[in-house]
């Protein structure tokens, strides 16, 4: 008894730890930019911020991006119908973003 209410303690403190609004969005195509990647999003919630990480000195794209939603339901949503699926030809890969 003891040990399932740990576990269930635990597993709370963790799903509430990786709880957040903001997504990271890695596997993108080079050529995918932020209104590709809000338009892929945005069926699934409010946005508030889009971006592709972009290297400072070529501007080429690194393959990566975030997406931040008004909601975390919205960003719940999203990981769990976008994650793997395709964009821009590649598979993407969904996680919740670290908290700032």
């Amino acid at each position: 008894m003891l040990r399932t209410n740990y576990q269930t303690l635990l597993s709370r403190m963790i799903i509430s730890r990786h709880s957040c609004s903001k997504l990271f969005i890695g596997g993108l195509c080079y050529d995918t930019n932020e209104p590709v990647l809000k338009q892929a999003f945005e069926q699934h919630g409010e946005i508030i911020e889009v971006k592709v990480i972009c290297d400072h000195k070529s501007g080429k794209s690194k393959g990566y991006g975030f997406v931040k939603f008004s909601s975390e339901t919205a960003a719940s949503k999203a990981l769990k119908e976008m994650d793997g699926q395709l964009l821009d030809g590649r598979n993407i890969r969904i996680s919740y973003a670290h908290k700032e």
